[in-house]
């Protein structure tokens, strides 16, 4: 059975772009393959920024662990076991100051774990989670997708791929602000040539 983890980041809720693609992502996948498992994470209300206490966490020991440190733990392995149980991961990326919202970028930093997401060799880091796909539904009011003022896609790319996740496609409705209407149509007509 096919796993996709539905990964949801913008602030706006039902009036977010990024949000109506991964709608819509979601539908065209579970469409084509029927009993398709869907978790949502809804990462918009924020997401604990990691410090020193989950460092601490995150590399002892689980039978070692202090009650706090098993807390900690358990909230960041649990963002790391969704993503290690799905075959697709779909990511809303509304771009906020011409790069991630910072909780995107707290849910990257809790699953960047050495031995767990990647592994350093002798040629250089190895991604751990090899064989899954991404898609990106990236929204944007101004920032044109792989310009050189988008500071957010190419990030999310190289940490997929760091991670493992070579096979990563990105859903634009960049540059909203100029015409909403066109711009969300032309997304949306690209959801619907998606490979499923």
């Amino acid at each position: 059975m096919t796993s996709i983890l539905r990964i949801e980041t913008s602030i706006k809720g039902e009036a977010s772009v990024s949000r109506k693609l991964t709608d819509r992502i979601v539908a065209r996948l579970t469409d084509a393959t029927p009993g398709a498992r869907v978790t949502v994470r809804d990462l918009s209300a924020g997401v604990p920024q990691i410090d020193g206490a989950w460092i601490g966490a995150v590399y002892t020991p689980a039978e070692a662990r202090t009650a706090d440190q098993d807390r900690i733990a358990a909230y960041s392995d649990a963002l790391l076991d969704e993503v290690k149980a799905a075959d697709v991961l779909v990511i809303a990326l509304p771009v906020y100051n011409f790069g991630l919202p910072a909780q995107l970028k707290s849910w990257i930093d809790h699953l960047a774990r050495k031995g767990e997401t990647f592994r350093y060799t002798e040629k250089g880091p190895e991604g751990l989670l090899t064989g899954k796909r991404a898609i990106v539904a990236l929204s944007s009011d101004g920032t044109k997708m792989g310009s050189e003022i988008d500071f957010a896609s190419g990030y999310l790319r190289h940490m997929l791929g760091f991670f493992g996740i070579a096979d990563v496609e990105f859903i634009a409705a960049d540059r909203m602000v100029f015409d909403p209407e066109a711009t969300l149509k032309a997304a949306e007509a690209e959801v619907d040539r998606l490979a499923a």
